[in-house]
This record gives C-alpha cells, structure tokens and sequence, in this order.
C-alpha cells in the first residue's frame, strides 16, 4: 500500500488544500493528512478544532475518497510522522513559483534527514492559486465571507471562532 503524509498547519483547511489531497489520492492509496501542533504559533483553531475540520471538509468536498483519508495531529519533525504511519512520501503544495525556493529547500532537509522518503509536489488547480490560510483567517476577522474558500462546515467553524474572538460578521 502506498501512504503518504499532507503535513500542515491547515488553519483552515482551504479548497486549495482539498484540490491537492484529492488529487494526491490518484497517485496514492491512502494519505494520512498530518496537522501540526506549532508551540510558536497562536492558529485561529485549536488542533482539535483543525482536524474535525477537515474530517468535516473532506467528507463534504471529496466524499468519494474520505475512507482512504487520516487526519491526525503531530508535533516535530514530518519525516518522523512519516516514519510512524510507514508513509514513503510527503505531500506538497505549490500555489506560484515563489513558493517553490521554500519547499525545495524544506525537500532537502527531509532528505537529508530521512533519505527513504521523498516530497512530491502537486501544483494547485489555477483557481485556488490565489488561495492560503493566512488570507482566509484575515478576511474571516474582517468580518468577510470565506464560502467559496473553504468547504461550508469549515467556513461556519471559522465564523464561529472569529465571533467568539470579537470580529464583525456580515455573513448571512
């Protein structure tokens, strides 16, 4: 069986995350989408809140492949978390070029670290090219609307989070 880890943050999971999973799931029989638990960061959803996300998400966007999908959170290195679940592959995301200087460096190191796993990279589907977390957070706390973004169990979550954090909501 071929198994591969999606490590992320995924605060929140977008529909460009989801475009990547599914087509990962063409190449690989199961991917075990690794949420990261980032002491250093202060995410909009706790790890728990992330990962009911995107059991939530996959099941409404891609419920065809939800079997074949394991959401769970990990904290250290993602050539460990691979290491755990017996994964040969990392999974990445590139939206533009300029994301690739990073994550060929990132490639390496796991490389380096672990040589018997390799990073496969799938480019996101031109429409959700524009597309990142940081961005649905922002307008989420601006009081925006993320439908059309994320999947709808992801975007009422994150208007939940928001409201209960202070911000405006226009959403209807």
């Amino acid at each position: 069986m071929r198994v591969a880890v999606y490590p992320g943050s995924f605060d929140p999971i977008t529909l460009g995350h989801l475009d990547v999973l599914r087509r990962s799931l063409a190449v690989f029989d199961q991917v075990v989408v690794a949420v990261l638990v980032n002491p250093k960061k202060a995410p909009m959803l706790d790890v728990a809140d992330r990962v009911d996300a995107i059991v939530s998400g996959v099941g409404e966007a891609l419920p065809e492949c939800a079997a074949r999908v394991d959401v769970r959170p990990f904290a250290g290195l993602t050539v460990e978390a691979c290491r755990e679940v017996g994964a040969g592959s990392i999974i990445r995301g590139l939206r533009a070029v300029s994301d690739f200087e990073a994550e060929l460096q990132m490639a390496h190191m796991n490389h380096r670290l672990a040589p018997e796993i390799d990073t496969v990279f799938f480019m996101t589907a031109l429409e959700y090219g524009y597309l990142s977390s940081s961005l649905v957070r922002e307008i989420v706390r601006f009081g925006g609307d993320p439908t059309g973004m994320v999947p709808p169990s992801v975007a009422l979550r994150l208007v939940t989070a928001a409201a209960a954090e202070g911000a405006p909501s226009r959403v209807r």
